[in-house]
């Protein structure tokens, strides 16, 4: 029995095991690398991006029925209207400043260039070698 307790109490050490799996050298990993892009889709996503931006307070201040008369308002009007004008005879659209309406043209527009954004920008990058 005393052999037992002595066994007990001896403290045990655990031996080093072999590593069996084959090691690989690490690579040197860019964390950048997964999150190019080119100048050119850079471009693209900015104008596009000022665009939508635009077009979606253009919808808002249609919305809220905002005057035509105030500077911010006539400038939004003015400077999106070349980009929803296509859209207008949609849905049987009369031009109207200072009342309240849903433009749903203007939404048709902002889904319409937003696609062709993305599309401009995966052409862009068709022909790189970088991963997707």
């Amino acid at each position: 029995m005393a052999d037992v307790t002595q066994e007990l109490e001896k403290p045990k050490t655990a031996e080093p095991m072999e590593n069996t799996t084959p090691t690989k050298p690490v690579e040197s990993v860019n964390p950048r690398a997964e999150h190019r892009m080119t100048v050119a889709e850079r471009v693209i996503y900015l104008v596009g991006g000022i665009v939508l931006g635009l077009m979606a307070i253009r919808f808002l201040l249609s919305l809220f029925g905002a005057n035509r008369v105030n500077g911010f308002a006539d400038f939004i009007y003015s400077v999106t209207h070349p980009f929803v004008s296509p859209f207008f005879g949609l849905f049987n659209y009369t031009e109207q400043f200072g009342r309240s309406r849903f433009e749903f043209e203007t939404l048709i527009a902002i889904a319409f260039y937003g696609l062709v954004m993305v599309v401009l920008a995966r052409l862009v990058t068709l022909g790189s070698h970088q991963p997707r």
